[in-house]
């Protein structure tokens, strides 16, 4: 009963929020709150009413899980619906499309596992997580045994190899596709004693992941008579060693960074092999599978389409940008000899820390003392103000159900157009709490498509970040960097939003890795834009704008020592199409001494010796094969950035094209003639390296002119 009562309270106080604009006078300045920005603004204890407000319903108002045991229900019915699907696909008497049926199978098996999955990582209560865990346990299950369905299979392939029974669009052939590939990727095309090896080498490679991966987070641990006595008090001390848990980048002391450095990255034979193994195993996969290397598989269907144009993409880029990023050296190796007498040359130590001198430095910019001027409300209602610019779209705060949420302290949204009504809803978890994953992401809960009766499925996603929460006195406040993570994923959930696509199994964000982030880092270019910043950047307290100079400098900080930052991803991308690309290397080869070949190549600081960076960088088990995607997409990004709202980041008529002539496709169409028809022009290397090389020249203008 006290928490009823208390929630009558404040959901009274809510009430008041919602209904009323919350004004702030200082000094003669009046400033008017939106509703959104005032309740994005309140804290989260006094959202918890939000939950008691209507009849009693489950997470995401879906009615089975008013409690765990409700998992169990939707697993059996999703299992249940999967069979009359499967049989519906085999059957003579088909009614419909057989890509129809394809992803209503997908939707039915997605709708509960994306849920589940989400659910067990992040509700709080273990009942929920653990009763979610086992939904996507069966779920996954099922998933395998349908891979392997040899008579779903040949069904799915005779439609695609001679065509379906009923008429079929260009979208229609392009997912069937999609579907029959997904398929091959396990391998079910093959006789049964290679698919058998396919199935072993898949679930080596998935262990063989997860133990790199722990050893890329672990400490490093030497004798501490090994080090100068003056050194040892930097690092933490076990007994008689010296525990080593980074590369210490942020340390004024030269020598600090030399020897964390050199420690945290010694080689590890455990880890080597572990690395080696994987890379081995994955291109025996792929070979099975009949593609030519593991990269081949990893980039079918992707915007680059193959690994030898992202290989001649990124030699050209690293030719391109190596004078750029000698520019940023000498930069910073003249900081260097300026801060240390008697400093040696600039060493891959010294990157990280005179990058972060620079950007603090030139423009005496702190991310404290900015951020009283980005309140989340404030962040909010300037994203809802930039989609209803370009979209016709804002973001309204919709008071969720009793049940509705896995945690207090949620923010639903629905994204409403102005003539085409409700378009999806997000969930906001913005807020870090204890047993939280650290971890800044966009899930999908439910994909959108077309339904039978002519409305569509909307979609539900979350946008799952870690801000830090108010206090009693102060508002959520956001760091510049904050500011454009959260615009970022945002843009992932605007894809999910803004895409009609006809089918689920290619809705929003389910495309290809280097084409799913171009429009989370179109997104990065409005964050850093002042004339956008400057329409919501004001103090909490006040409403005071922040001047447009600071804004100038806030994000000209940001385009600092660019080129040598891109120059580093270029090399990365490199080693990981030399590690999973066609050319193999000779057994007695490391991955260290291909990593010292590659870096003395496409790098700017040589290899130091004894050291093996690698073998810490986890991206190599996630990213396999596609770390080139972000420079991919940051291409595709700032070529239309450039070409359609450099010159008015306001524009409807672009974002209104933007919207019907990518969003809204999803991954419906092959990603690279989608993008080559938006921007009218052939997508070629060349044409990508040029929209990077822009970019950078452009933020070196706007690093001088802030100076």
């Amino acid at each position: 009963m006290l928490l009823l009562r208390r929630t009558k309270s404040v959901f009274g106080q809510w009430k008041i929020l919602k209904n009323s604009h919350k004004s702030v006078h200082r000094a003669g300045l009046v400033h008017t709150w939106s509703p959104l920005a005032s309740a994005f603004n309140t804290k989260p204890s006094k959202l918890l009413s939000l939950q008691f407000t209507k009849g009693l319903t489950g997470l995401f108002g879906v009615p089975e899980l008013q409690d765990p045991e409700g998992f169990y229900l939707l697993k059996e019915n999703a299992i249940h619906e999967a069979d009359d699907l499967v049989e519906e696909c085999l059957s003579n008497n088909r009614t419909r499309k057989m890509v129809e049926v394809f992803d209503e199978l997908s939707d039915s098996l997605c709708r509960v596992a994306d849920l589940a999955e989400f659910i067990r990582m992040a509700h709080p209560q273990p009942r929920f997580s653990h009763a979610a865990e086992d939904a996507c346990i069966a779920i996954g299950g099922l998933v395998e045994q349908l891979n392997t369905h040899r008579m779903l299979y040949d069904s799915l392939c005779k439609v695609v190899q001679h065509g379906d029974k009923f008429p079929t669009t260009d979208v229609d052939d392009h997912v069937a596709k999609l579907f029959l590939f997904d398929f091959e990727q396990s391998g079910i095309h093959l006789n049964e004693d290679l698919r058998q090896q396919v199935v072993i080498l898949n679930e080596s490679i998935l262990t063989l992941g997860q133990h790199f991966m722990n050893g890329t987070l672990q400490a490093r641990a030497i004798r501490k008579e090994k080090l100068p006595e003056s050194l040892r008090q930097h690092f933490a001390i076990e007994g008689d060693n010296i525990i080593v848990t980074g590369l210490y980048a942020d340390a004024t002391m030269e020598i600090t960074r030399e020897a964390a450095y050199k420690i945290f990255l010694h080689p590890d034979p455990h880890q080597e092999s572990l690395l080696t193994e994987m890379i081995k195993a994955r291109h025996g996969m792929a070979t099975l599978c009949g593609f030519p290397s593991y990269a081949h598989r990893a980039l079918n269907g992707s915007l680059a389409e193959t690994p030898e144009f992202v290989v001649d993409f990124l030699k050209l880029l690293a030719r391109e940008i190596r004078p750029r990023a000698q520019e940023d050296f000498a930069e910073m190796n003249e900081m260097k000899k300026a801060q240390y007498i008697h400093s040696r040359d600039l060493a891959l130590w010294d990157v990280p820390y005179f990058s972060s001198q620079a950007r603090q430095n030139k423009f005496l910019i702190s991310g404290s003392d900015l951020a009283p001027y980005f309140s989340l409300g404030a962040v909010m209602e300037g994203l809802s103000g930039l989609l209803w610019s370009l979209y016709n779209v804002t973001l309204e705060l919709e008071e969720p159900c009793s049940g509705e949420l896995w945690c207090s302290d949620i923010y639903k949204l629905a994204v409403k157009h102005g003539s085409e009504g409700v378009l999806g809803y997000i969930y906001c978890d913005f807020y870090e709490r204890h047993g939280k994953a650290h971890q800044d992401c966009h899930f999908t809960i439910r994909g959108g498509k077309l339904l039978p009766d002519g409305s569509y499925q909307l979609p539900i996603v979350v946008l799952h970040l870690n801000l830090p929460p108010p206090s009693w006195s102060t508002p959520c406040l956001l760091t510049p960097g904050m500011v454009e993570n959260l615009f970022h994923e945002m843009g992932h959930a605007l894809h999910s939003m803004l895409a009609r696509t006809q089918y689920q199994h290619v809705t929003g964000t389910r495309c290809s890795t280097d084409f799913a982030e171009v429009p989370s880092i179109l997104m990065e270019f409005f964050a850093l834009d002042p004339r956008v910043l400057g329409t919501f950047a004001r103090h909490y307290k006040t409403g005071e704008r922040l001047p447009h100079e600071r804004l100038e400098k806030m994000a000209a900080s940001k385009s600092v020592f660019a080129a040598s930052e891109m120059q580093l991803q270029t090399f990365y991308s490199l080693l990981d199409q030399r590690l999973h690309g066609q050319e193999r290397w000779k057994e007695t080869t490391s991955t260290t001494q291909i990593l010292e070949e590659v870096q003395n190549k496409y790098y700017g600081l040589p290899y130091v010796k004894n050291t093996a960076w690698q073998l810490r960088f986890g991206h190599l088990v996630g990213y396999g094969a596609k770390y080139y995607a972000y420079l991919v997409s940051r291409a595709v990004a700032s070529w239309i950035w450039q070409k359609y709202f450099l010159q008015d980041p306001f524009s409807r008529d672009m974002g209104e094209k933007y919207r019907s002539e990518v969003l809204s496709h999803g991954g419906g169409k092959p990603p690279r003639a989608m993008v080559g028809e938006f921007l009218a022009r052939e997508v070629t290397t060349d044409s990508m390296v040029d929209a990077l090389m822009t970019d950078l020249d452009q933020k070196k203008v706007r690093v001088e002119a802030a100076l």
